[in-house]
């Protein structure tokens, strides 16, 4: 490598500060004092995507320079060498930025991962890169480093305990549409040979097992709907469990249930056009990638989906597959952790081509006017959040768009209240989720109690749920009550209006279930 010369954005502002800030890929050192904190972003730069060690830079980024360079640059050549395991060689060089002189260390992702601090051993000595700080990898990162430089991941690896009788063949060859049989099973790599048998791998547990949380504990999803902007107020939530392509619908049913669904009429009340509150496309795509990418290798949680007023979140446990930066990843840059997953997922055209998801997530919100949305990568977890108009029944409305990012940190309880928008089933602006829509059809029955309503809808009889799914079907007009004077009575009941059957009859002529 010697001779080799660095290329690297140095540019200072005027106050002679490194206008690039540090994170997943630069890491700023006033000098080599500390070297064991030196060597743990070497080591965390090799392990992860690379990076950009730049010494003689203050906390704040002032330029300050080292003293001493030639031999600062070999002392930083010799102390890598003897302390990193395996041996990393990265580029040194001597970069001059304002008149003073900076130690420049470029290290790549390297090939034989795990590395390691050669003093502490490889199961206390793996660190790897989350933003700007660096991490000690527990044992399932270790593992998941190594199986990734190896080209052997763990989705084709053999199912510890699983036998082919885990694999439900019947609900396989439904899946895809045509008959599934050993010799499928062993082109999709969902079974391999293990000590002489023919065994499901990690990836065809997770494709073919009614219960792949037998196997592996977190390859499930769980969704949750909260009140608000906060973790406090939990309206609704339900756990997925199964095979993971047939998680995807779930998902989605999970996130249309607790979104509103405008009548738009095109062209005169018998031709409507269905709009979400949401951004379906996109958040199906997050979901796919979130399965796909996520690690299964026990990392203490599931993927988890939480849709709040405001925005909605998809978590998938084990960050970024090496090599990867959250820019990148933006850019279309795609390095699968699962390819038996990805494979089966293309196959059942749950995806179209990889690389392409997250810029064209990226495309679609900008055509809705929406956010970019927001990925934040933390310990070993990457979260992707979408910001959506307010989702509070009081505060809904399908025109108001969500605020810039910067803006969203709203308190949790709404301060301005608007009137519900008035239904005229004719015109577009009528807003029933797919609970209500349950509620309608009790109440078309007759008169219906609260209880009634709820238990259709599958809520438990909370006084949130009351306010959340039944007052917004009043305050419509949908809804009336028997008891107008004491909305509290015990013998209240609930009748549904002119309205709310057109609605539902509307619904049947197109099919809305």
């Amino acid at each position: 490598m010697e001779g080799e010369r660095i290329v690297l954005d140095v540019r200072v502002d005027e106050d002679g500060r490194m206008v690039m800030p540090e994170g997943k890929t630069r890491e700023y050192k006033l000098n080599l004092d500390n070297t064991e904190r030196v060597l743990k972003s070497v080591v965390a730069f090799a392990n992860s995507a690379g990076g950009e060690l730049v010494i003689g830079v203050r906390d704040d980024r002032t330029v300050v320079g080292v003293d001493d360079p030639l031999i600062e640059q070999e002392r930083l050549s010799h102390v890598i060498a003897d302390s990193v395991r395996p041996q990393l060689a990265p580029v040194i060089d001597l970069v001059t930025v304002e008149d003073k002189t900076l130690l420049v260390a470029v290290v790549t992702l390297g090939s034989q991962r795990p590395y390691h601090l050669k003093s502490v051993g490889p199961y206390q000595g793996t660190f790897y890169r989350t933003g700007a700080e660096n991490r000690q990898a527990g044992p399932n990162m270790v593992n998941e480093l190594s199986r990734s430089a190896r080209d052997r991941t763990y989705d084709q690896l053999p199912c510890a305990g699983a036998t082919l009788a885990d694999l439900d063949m019947d609900a396989l060859s439904a899946l895809f549409g045509r008959l599934v049989d050993e010799n499928t099973l062993r082109t999709l790599e969902l079974t391999c040979e293990e000590q002489g048998q023919v065994v499901p791998t990690n990836g065809g547990i997770l494709v073919g097992c009614p219960h792949p949380e037998r196997f592996m504990p977190f390859a499930w999803v769980q969704c949750a709907r909260f009140r608000g902007s906060s973790l406090r107020n939990i309206t609704d939530q339900r756990e997925i469990h199964g095979p993971l392509p047939l998680a995807v619908d779930q998902v989605m049913h999970f996130l249309k249930a607790n979104a509103f669904l405008s009548a738009d009429f095109v062209s005169g009340p018998r031709r409507r056009e269905d709009v979400w509150s949401i951004p379906l496309d996109a958040l199906k795509e997050l979901v796919v990638n979130a399965l796909v990418h996520s690690s299964y290798a026990g990392h203490g949680t599931p993927i988890k989906v939480a849709f709040f007023d405001d925005r909605i979140w998809i978590e998938s446990p084990g960050g970024l597959n090496p090599g990867v930066t959250i820019d990148l990843m933006k850019q279309g840059v795609s390095v699968i952790r699962n390819p038996v997953l990805a494979r089966v997922f293309k196959e059942l055209s749950l995806v179209e081509r990889w690389g392409t998801g997250i810029p064209r997530v990226l495309a679609t919100l900008a055509e809705a006017g929406l956010p970019e949305p927001e990925f934040e990568e933390s310990v070993e977890r990457l979260r992707t959040t979408v910001f959506v108009a307010n989702h509070d029944p009081r505060l809904f409305d399908p025109a108001r768009k969500p605020p810039a990012v910067a803006a969203t940190a709203s308190a949790e309880s709404p301060t301005e209240l608007v009137t519900p928008p008035s239904v005229d089933v004719s015109m577009s602006g009528v807003q029933v989720s797919m609970y209500a829509r349950q509620m309608l059809r009790v109440a078309q029955d007759g008169p219906a109690r609260r209880a009634d309503l709820l238990r259709a809808a599958g809520l438990s009889q909370s006084p949130t749920n009351r306010a959340r799914h039944i007052q917004p079907l009043v305050a419509a007009g949908l809804l009336e009550l028997s008891v107008p004077d004491a909305p509290r009575s015990s013998k209240q009941r609930y009748l549904i209006t002119d309205a709310g059957r057109q609605f539902l009859a509307q619904d049947e002529r197109d099919g809305v279930r």
